[in-house]
């Protein structure tokens, strides 16, 4: 059995004085790969090594990073916002990756992949999205809400929730919710052109797989493609899915 190829090195990029985020960068071939991870993800994790993998193994320049709050970056979970997040993708895109790039966004790095793609649409090749949760903050977690517990995070600014991925329960700000508003994308056309492709288990118990096709009905790209996959579940990072995501990759750097 082949051994992986080793990551490269971990750097950082200073935002300010305060905030450092940490990121692995592949030189290689166009176009790159820049993988946005999920909500309390880290570049730690299958889906981004196996990318860094794939870059070795095939030429490909391919970039991962933590947000800040996240993983080995700086700065404090509870006070991040989809728009914060977004903007540490942003300049990752600008100032660590080169050329055109396809876009990988796992969970709420699909919402990420979206802000980033309608910022620099010129820097964008393709989008990938892996159980995409574009406005998760608002149709998955406020609408879901009991009336208590919304009464709770408005008076007292946090709302801890239990987590199938982490013994630590997820803490949910009225920040991360309120700001999360002004990046929602679902309710009005994407103006988006790029060819994009949408990987989403039929057995996500986190992010619906309907989430992908009413995202696939927003934007107004004619070239997009929703890949459903049975048994498959919201992190989509066993061999069968992570060989789809390497199948999915390659027919868009070949096409």
């Amino acid at each position: 059995m082949t051994s992986s190829p080793p990551p490269p090195a971990l750097s950082h990029l200073d935002l300010d004085q305060t905030i450092r985020l940490a990121y692995r960068h592949r030189p290689g071939a166009g176009p790159g790969i820049l993988f946005l991870g999920g909500f309390k993800s880290d570049m730690s994790g299958t889906k981004a090594t196996d990318l860094l993998a794939f870059g070795a193994e095939s030429g490909r320049q391919v970039t991962t990073f933590d947000y800040q709050g996240h993983g080995l970056s700086s700065g404090d979970f509870e006070a991040g916002t989809i728009g914060q997040w977004g903007n540490d993708a942003l300049a990752i895109l600008d100032e660590v990756t080169e050329g055109p790039q396809i876009l990988v966004g796992s969970s709420m790095g699909g919402w990420i992949m979206l802000l980033l793609a309608r910022a620099r649409p010129e820097r964008v090749a393709a989008l990938v999205g892996i159980a995409a949760a574009p406005d998760f903050t608002e149709s998955l977690i406020w609408d879901q809400l009991p009336p208590d517990q919304r009464q709770l995070l408005e008076e007292k600014g946090r709302l801890e929730q239990p987590s199938a991925y982490s013994e630590e329960p997820y803490v949910i700000t009225r920040a991360l919710i309120e700001e999360g508003r002004s990046h929602l994308q679902l309710h009005s056309p994407i103006p988006l052109t790029c060819p994009v492709r949408l990987l989403h288990g039929l057995e996500d118990v986190d992010v619906p797989w309907e989430t992908s096709l009413a995202l696939a009905d927003a934007l107004e790209s004619n070239d997009v493609q929703v890949t459903l996959v049975k048994g498959g579940d919201h992190s989509l990072s066993g061999p069968p899915q992570l060989a789809l995501l390497r199948a999915t990759l390659e027919r868009l750097l070949t096409a």
